[in-house]
């Protein structure tokens, strides 16, 4: 958005990325921000009022209470957000505002009512985001620091386990499943002041489609990926890393998937710089791999190969742009983090997936990922 342009949003910033990239501190229920002319301003209950200057110093914070007393005084029996937003319109002498694609409808209609025009963006809503400065890098290497934390104990579990009856993974002598991993996972996480949510730890088949969180028992000799995406408790910054492991001996298939991946990934490296397109990135690994006779389509109601995009944006969201796909529009710019997270899937196999963080760079990409990559372990 143009800086000369006034915005309006009412959400929380604990949910609501843009709100918090705005805010910068943490509040639980919806709240009023306002850009006018070119000034951020906050409007907060009394529980959150007294912690804005030292948490959002940047914003001028008013407080709900006092437009809402006064609105009651001119006769609006319950003055809500629609009629305190108005208010302070009427008062900047301002009759339209640019809101977010997801602001509240009902509030909308209660603003149009009340003579408020409102337009959205087409785009970003803070184009801004997409670019972190060395600030916002450094706190996305932190996240990604608790995403390795969490990576590397469920590697040190699996090392330590057995390999039992029919396979199974056992772990003190008891059956190592997908969600008692990720317990392990996400309880070192917490530990290292970063939120687990929807960790993946999909043995098997299981692997086969890349959102499946994992459950039952994992077992030896097949390919386990483990997927964590933690966010930062202090920031709210994500980090994301994949890795794809075999507890015991890989087949030649399997190896040979991961070899190619690996090999995938590493192409999608080369690519990523400032001023590539982004789908040529994404075109440069799928080339590669139908090269290496790994075809991507339906086959037996269900999909196979590799049939995702090769990386997204990363910041406050876990997923934002720019997007690297087959179909994704537009170039890189220094400055971006995005991730590069290649797999390829068989369920004759099973699945492989390797993922690190790219920042890009004039010169090319700087991968801010330090966990090793290991197939068998």
């Amino acid at each position: 958005m143009s800086k000369s342009e006034n915005l309006l949003m009412l959400a929380d910033s604990e949910h609501d990325a843009n709100m918090l990239y705005a805010v910068g501190m943490f509040v639980p229920d919806p709240f009023i921000y306002l850009r006018l002319g070119g000034r951020p301003y906050i409007v907060l209950s009394d529980l959150e009022i007294d912690r804005a200057p030292r948490s959002a110093p940047h914003c001028r914070a008013l407080a709900l209470s006092k437009y809402q007393e006064s609105l009651r005084k001119q006769g609006v029996k319950s003055p809500g957000h629609a009629h305190v937003i108005a208010a302070i319109l009427r008062e900047k002498k301002i009759r339209s505002v640019v809101v977010p694609p997801n602001f509240p409808f009902g509030v909308a209609g209660e603003l149009k009512k009340l003579g408020v025009r409102l337009t959205t963006t087409k785009g970003n809503f803070f184009p801004e985001r997409e670019i972190k400065d060395a600030s916002e890098v450094k706190k996305i290497s932190a996240a990604l620091m608790m995403a390795e934390v969490g990576m590397s104990e469920a590697m040190q579990v699996l090392r330590a386990s057995k390999i039992g009856r029919d396979r199974r993974l056992m772990f003190h002598n008891v059956a190592l499943t997908s969600e008692k991993l990720r317990a392990v996972i996400d309880c070192a996480i917490l530990q290292a002041s970063g939120l687990p949510a929807n960790t993946i730890v999909a043995g098997g088949i299981q692997g086969c489609d890349p959102h499946e969180r994992g459950f039952g028992p994992l077992r030896a000799n097949e390919p386990i990926i483990i997927d964590i995406f933690p966010r930062s408790a202090k920031t709210g910054y994500f980090g994301d890393i994949t890795r794809t492991v075999v507890r015991g001996k890989a087949s030649e298939g399997v190896r040979r998937l991961y070899e190619t991946v690996f090999k995938g990934q590493g192409i999608g490296f080369k690519k990523v710089r400032a001023g590539v397109s982004t789908n040529e990135v994404h075109h440069g690994i799928t080339g590669y791999f139908e090269s290496q006779g790994y075809k991507t389509g339906r086959r037996n109601g269900r999909m196979e190969g590799f049939f995702h995009g090769t990386g997204h944006g990363l910041g406050l969201d876990i997923h934002e742009s720019p997007r690297m796909g087959q179909f994704s529009s537009g170039k890189l710019v220094t400055g971006q983090v995005v991730t590069v997270e290649p797999g390829l899937y068989y369920p004759g196999l099973g699945g492989v997936r390797l993922e690190d963080v790219a920042l890009v760079t004039q010169n090319g990409a700087r991968n801010l990922t330090r966990f090793e990559k290991q197939l068998e372990i």
